[in-house]
C-alpha cells in the first residue's frame, strides 16, 4: 500500500506545522516504494518532537512476510543538540535469518553498515547516526521440540537527514526501504532498476562485506 502521511502531531498549543515539514511529509505521501514493501502510515509519536509522521512497512516475497520495520518522521524547528539538526529519522528494521548468522562475530557490524552504506548509494544528506544491532537465537525443547530453530536481527537506529528547507527526504525514504530490503535478505537495487519479486523463496545471505 501507498502510505498517506499520518495528520501532523502538532504542539499542545496547536501551532500549524512550518513549511518545511509540509514539504517533508509531501514527501512521505509520494514516495515510490519497492514491489516487495506495503507500506502505511501509523499515528507518530507526540512527545518527542513538535511535530512527527511516522510509517511502517512488511517485506513480503510471494505469500511470506520475511521482514518488517518502522520509519518515524521528527521535526522540532528550533533544533535539536542531540541531533545536530532540525530532522531526525528513527527506525527500526527485523528479519528472520539462518540461525548460523547469529554466531557470526560480524552480523552486528555488518548489519549497521546497511544502514550507512543505503544512506550513501541514495546521496542522503545525514549526520550524528546512532543505533543498535540485535541478534537473537531460539531453539524449543520437550512438548515444543518440534518447531523449527529461529533466529532474527534487528536494526535499531536514528539519524539526522539534512534537509533543505524540508526538501530531500526522498533520498532517506529510498535508504529506509534499502535498509529493510537488506536486512530481510533482498539485494539492493541499481538506481533507477526497478525490481520483480523473487518466484520463491529468499536470496541466501552472507555477514561478509564484499
Amino acid at each position: 500500500m501507498r502510505p498517506y502521511a499520518q495528520p501532523v502531531a502538532a504542539r499542545t498549543d496547536a501551532v500549524p506545522a512550518p513549511a518545511e515539514f509540509r514539504r517533508a511529509l509531501d514527501a512521505l505521501a509520494t514516495a515510490t516504494w519497492r514491489p516487495e514493501l506495503a507500506v502505511e502510515d501509523i499515528p507518530a509519536p507526540q512527545r518527542i518532537a513538535p511535530f512527527s509522521a511516522a510509517v511502517t512497512a512488511d517485506v513480503v516475497v510471494g505469500d511470506d512476510e520475511v521482514g518488517n520495520g518502522r520509519l518515524v518522521l521528527l521535526h522540532d524547528p528550533a533544533g535539536n543538540d542531540a541531533w545536530q539538526g532540525t530532522f531526525r529519522c528513527v527506525t527500526f528494521a527485523r528479519a528472520d535469518v539462518d540461525p548460523e548468522m547469529v554466531t557470526d562475530p560480524l552480523l552486528a557490524r555488518v548489519g549497521w553498515s546497511w544502514l550507512l552504506d543505503a544512506l550513501e548509494a541514495h546521496g542522503a544528506a545525514y549526520t550524528a547516526p546512532s543505533g543498535t544491532v540485535t541478534s537473537v537465537a531460539s531453539e524449543s525443547f520437550g512438548g515444543m521440540a518440534e518447531n523449527e530453530p529461529r533466529a532474527e536481527v534487528e536494526v535499531r537506529a536514528s539519524w539526522t537527514a539534512v534537509l533543505d528547507d524540508g526538501l530531500g527526504l526522498d533520498a532517506h525514504l529510498a535508504a529506509w526501504a534499502e535498509l529493510l530490503c537488506t536486512t530481510a535478505g533482498l539485494p539492493p537495487l541499481p538506481a533507477g532498476v526497478v525490481a520483480m519479486p523473487p518466484r520463491r523463496g529468499t536470496p541466501s545471505r552472507s555477514t561478509r562485506r564484499r
